[in-house]
Formats: structure tokens, sequence, C-alpha cells
């Protein structure tokens, strides 16, 4: 090992202590930013990855939409089905209905779907948490988790339904009551607004109470995995009759705005918390600083036995690395264990505040998601070691430029 780099390492960790207190507030200080760094990225992390397999899994990766309605869903189906990377497609139908049971009312937005096409390409049916989608036909329900607990139904439960085609028949002076449906089972995605506001049924059943005949709103599409579902989507759009007036956009194309907001926030989150590591950078190099004041005579000394300025520099430098690698793998750790007791902490921080339900209804989950890609990791690793090793830069270019001579006449 050369002589500087072993002289750094016994400055930082003097014979005879343990752990110095220099050393130990200069690596805390760089430990305490990699953690935030590590926390704030991985949760909003979490929040993007959540929203997009959420999307996915109640849109399917590409979404196929006519200006008006979808009236030969079966030949638009066969025309998709043909287009290379498609692997399902499911037809499906929506709207805002009325929902009543034991007098609570419920406005959500109703969703028809087809029973025998719609696990190829949403998952649906593993967010059935009491019954069975296999239970569901054209005179049954499925409730989301939080509307059936707001008007209390259950399973095998009754509930009256509200189409806006019974306002329109009235319109006519005509009388058209309100359909029964049985519950036949209850979801949860974990997404609070879908939970308190989503329902399922058949998609005969919704074309019913819209009074739409065969038409659909729209054909949700599964490609395969791997496949970039913008590409797919431009290759759906070339294979469209042009009569048809449906449009292939793919979930990221829907969703781009609301994207790339989170996308925003979570980089304005990484630079502002970014400004902790400097200020623990600052701090290193003030303390590598008065290290060069406290021994000028030592560092005369070294030049006049021969040690070269860049290797004095050296010295000051690698003290910096060293200080930025300790505290960025000790902020790795520390990052991690709080992210694994994340929720705990979270559910004792709003029960003391009594504002549990106020995290629910803004960030619209229950637990707070976490997801830490590499690259994120990858970069707070560069970012920190490389700001904590020019920490040394400066103690490094005051060392360098002692003279032996008048430094060894330094008092």
């Amino acid at each position: 090992m050369p002589w500087y780099l072993y002289l750094a390492l016994k400055q930082l960790f003097p014979t005879g202590k343990r752990f110095p207190f220099f050393t130990a507030i200069s690596v805390l200080g760089v430990a305490l930013g990699v953690a935030l760094l590590v926390i704030s990225t991985s949760v909003m992390g979490g929040f993007g990855h959540q929203y997009r397999r959420m999307i996915v899994d109640t849109q399917g990766d590409v979404q196929v939409r006519a200006r008006g309605f979808i009236n030969d869903a079966a030949g638009l189906q066969a025309r998709l089905a043909a287009v290379p990377g498609v692997v399902a497609t499911t037809p499906f139908a929506e709207g805002v209905t009325g929902l009543i049971h034991e007098g609570r009312p419920a406005y959500p937005a109703m969703q028809g779907i087809d029973v025998n096409r719609i696990n190829k390409v949403v998952p649906i049916a593993k967010y059935v948490v009491v019954g069975s989608l296999d239970d569901l036909d054209d005179d049954s329900i499925i409730l989301s988790y939080q509307l059936a607990l707001s008007i209390g139904a259950h399973v095998g439960d009754k509930v009256e339904v509200y189409s806006p085609l019974l306002l329109e028949k009235l319109n006519h002076d005509e009388i058209l009551l309100p359909r029964q449906f049985r519950v036949a089972g209850i979801f949860q995605i974990g997404h609070q607004q879908l939970d308190s506001s989503l329902v399922l049924v058949t998609l005969r059943a919704m074309q019913e109470l819209y009074g739409l005949g065969a038409a659909v709103h729209g054909i949700n599409v599964k490609i395969a995995p791997g496949l970039d579902a913008d590409d797919v989507a431009a290759r759906i759009n070339a294979a469209l009759p042009p009569e048809a007036g449906a449009t292939a956009r793919s979930w990221m194309d829907t969703n781009q705005e609301f994207l790339f907001v989170l996308q925003l926030e979570k980089n304005m989150i990484f630079f502002l918390l970014t400004f902790i590591t400097i200020v623990a950078a600052f701090s290193v190099t003030s303390s590598l600083l008065i290290s060069v004041v406290r021994k000028t005579r030592e560092i005369g000394l070294l030049g006049a036995l021969g040690g070269q300025p860049r290797q004095v520099a050296a010295c000051f430098c690698f003290q910096g690395l060293l200080i930025g690698t300790a505290g960025t793998v000790a902020g790795l750790i520390l990052g991690f264990v709080l992210l694994f007791f994340r929720n705990g902490i979270v559910h004792v921080f709003t029960s003391l505040t009594a504002s549990e339900a106020v995290l629910a209804r803004f960030y619209q989950f229950s637990e707070l998601p976490r997801y830490t890609s590499s690259s994120d990791v990858i970069t707070i690793v560069t970012v920190s070691i490389v700001i904590s090793t020019l920490a040394g830069l400066l103690p490094a270019w005051r060392a360098a430029r002692l003279k032996p001579v008048e430094a060894l006449r330094s008092e």
C-alpha cells in the first residue's frame, strides 16, 4: 500500500481509538443524506410503480377506443388478433350509475366486462377477495371493497341500480324500474379511489343498462411480455380500418401527463435532498481543513522526506473517498432498514396525529408503497461518493501548496 494511503487510514482511524469522533460525525452526515435519498426515491418510485401496475391491471397494455361506439367488436377483435405482438383482447363498456342498498345511495363507475375473456387481458380475478369472478352473471354484480363497506353490502345481498337510461325513459313519459343485482363478490385493488368507486357487471348487463345494443365503448389489449406498448399501439393503428373510427393508445400514452408529473416529483425530491449530502460534504471539508492546519509541520516533514505534493494531496482526497464510501454503505443499510419498517412507522405517526384516513384519501394507497430500481441505487452511490471525494479537494490543494521549509517553521 502506498504510504500516503496508509497515512490517510491512520489519520481517520488512529491507533488506540476504535472510531474517532471526527470520522464518526463525517460518516454519519453522509449516511443520513444517503438514507434520505434511498427512502425518498424508493417511496416515490413505489408510487409510480403502483400506479403503473394499477393502470395495466385495470386497462391492459393498450386500449382501443372510438369517437362514439364500437359496433362490430367481434370483427375488430379479429383484426387485432392478427397484429404481431397482440396476445389477447377483451371488450368493455363503462359509465356512471346510481346504486342503493338498504337506503344507502352511492354513485360509482360501472364497468361491463366479458367474463370469459377478461382474465386473459386484465388479471381482475386475483383482486376478488370475497366471492369469485366465476359467479358473476347477468343478474349479479361485484363491488369494490370500500364501496361495499360504505353501503353495508355483503355477498348475497341485493342492490338496486339506476342507469341514465331510466332518466331518458322518464323524459319520454316511459317508466323503467331500477334493476336488482345480487352481490356476487367484492374486490380490492389497493388503490383508495378504485376501491371506493368501481363496480363490475357482465358486458351484456351493462349494454342493457345503457341501451347500447351490441356496441361497446372500447377494447383492452394485452401484448407479449418485453414488447414496447407504444410500438404495438402504432402497429394496431396501422391495421385498424378507417371506417371503424377507432384509435389505439398505449397505457403510457393515455396517462402521459400523470406519469410525467410523478417522474418530475421524484426528480425534484432527489435534487433537493442531494443538498443534504452536499452540506455533509462541507462539514467534511471543514474538518479536513482543520486537520491540515493542525498537521502543518507534519505535512512539511513529509515534503522534506521526499513526499511529492500530489502524494500529499492524494492523502486528503483519499480520506474524503473513505468517508464517502463508509457513509454511503451505512446510509444504504439505514435506508433499507427504515424502508422495511416504513408501514409500521407511518401507522404509528398517523395514529398519533389521527391522520390515517387523510393519508389514504389524498394519496390513494392504504399502505406506503416502495420500489427501488438498480439505476436509482447506482445514481445515489455515485453522487454521494463523488461529492465526498470532491470535499477533500480543497484541503488537498491547501496541503499540496505548503512548502516544506515554511511548514516546518509553522507554530
